[in-house]
């Protein structure tokens, strides 16, 4: 048997009840500071410089996930902000057309297809220019033969199979 066993015993039974008190007491302070306590006014006190100083900036940014970063952005509504114009007056076009390499633009351009879209472009409407041209042409000079043949009425609109079968209304063959 311990001889100091029974003041070990009688010990205990005075501490456990003191430490069950004193984490009250501790839990209540602790309340009432916190209550009483103005965060803002704590913040204000706090020397923001002094504390990043002491941070490791890299350290933290090592930890952010950039690409869940990133799918929360709103591009959309990022670019809504973003003065074009601005940036725009901020390049120089020349510096810009200077890096085109113009011997590696030709050759991947089909400059034969081009050339001939726009003079194939060109070429119908001279066709159909003259084309309307010979039309006056023609009106003008059925009108002289009409005159000269002094003839009441015109000629027909166009060639008999084109006209129509004869005996329809307003068909000179059909008369």
């Amino acid at each position: 048997m311990d001889p100091l066993g029974r003041l070990r015993s009688a010990g205990r039974r005075v501490t456990d009840p003191m430490e069950a008190l004193a984490q009250q007491v501790a839990e209540r302070v602790v309340g009432l500071v916190t209550t009483a306590l103005d965060v803002n006014a704590l913040v204000d006190r706090v020397d923001m410089n002094a504390l990043l100083a002491r941070m490791d900036v890299n350290a933290l940014l090592a930890r952010v996930d950039l690409n869940a970063l990133l799918a929360r952005v709103d591009l959309d509504e990022v670019l809504r902000h973003v003065d074009m114009d601005a940036i725009l007056d901020r390049i120089n076009v020349n510096e810009v057309v200077e890096r085109i390499d113009m011997d590696e633009l030709v050759e991947h351009t089909d400059l034969g297809a081009v050339i001939a879209r726009s003079s194939g472009g060109m070429a119908t409407e001279a066709l159909d220019a003259a084309r309307s041209q010979a039309v006056g042409l023609d009106q003008f000079i059925d009108g002289w033969v009409g005159r000269l043949l002094r003839r009441r009425r015109p000629g027909p609109a166009g060639p008999s199979e084109l006209a129509g079968p004869p005996g329809l209304a307003g068909d000179p063959a059909g008369s």
